[in-house]
């Protein structure tokens, strides 16, 4: 039960901002055995941040945001849910073709009793499966590490289209490695994610000219 009416609607979002998203992976183990009820309160009405007690900015909240320690912010990465459903129609679509990801939303579906499919996923894949990192929410595989919770990618098109708009984009200007690492560890995540992310930059013309 919430005083917040718009909390009824979070289950059913279908492209949230970076926020809503961890609030869905949070108690989506209880999606189906779960009813929100909203009750107005007697006082305030319309409910908001300042009739609420504040949460501390730890890890286990799911709305945590990671503050950047240096004095200068670095250009955050693209925002994956912000971009439109095509690219999580894009992203779905390649799950089908894809062996490891095909098993993985068939093993991560609540109603799948076959757990024998997960010793058919390469081991990197596996490792990160036993590891609890990998969750399942309206089609889309997110894979979660302690401060961040993104979409998992295995089309090579979609692969290069994240690579060049952290990157080569007019809004990433060519950045460092770390930068690039950093952007890239934020909007997206595959096996070699980090590899293929460092070849990248070393092969940026651009960039060796600078």
């Amino acid at each position: 039960m919430t005083d917040c009416n718009a909390v009824k609607s979070l289950l059913n979002m279908k492209t949230p901002n970076r926020h809503m998203l961890r609030w869905q992976i949070a108690i989506q183990e209880y999606r189906g055995n779960i009813i929100i009820v909203h009750k107005a309160g007697t006082t305030h009405k319309n409910a908001d941040g300042l009739s609420r007690w504040a949460l501390a900015n730890t890890p286990d909240n799911p709305a945590y945001v990671h503050l950047e320690t240096e004095s200068q912010i670095p250009i955050a990465g693209i925002n994956i849910t912000d971009i439109g459903t095509e690219l999580f129609e894009e992203v779905r679509e390649s799950y089908k073709q894809d062996k490891n990801c095909h098993i993985l939303t068939s093993s991560l579906d609540k109603d799948c009793k076959d757990t024998s499919l997960v010793n058919e996923l390469d081991e990197v894949w596996r490792n990160s499966y036993s590891e609890g990192r990998f969750h399942f929410f309206d089609g889309i595989i997110y894979h979660r590490t302690k401060h961040s919770c993104v979409m998992t990618l295995c089309s090579r098109l979609l692969i290069n289209t994240i690579l060049h708009e952290c990157h080569d984009s007019i809004y990433s200007g060519h950045l460092s490695e770390d930068r690039t690492l950093e952007k890239v560890k934020n909007c997206a995540w595959w096996p070699s994610w980090r590899k293929e992310t460092i070849e990248y930059c070393h092969t940026c013309d651009v960039r060796m000219t600078l």
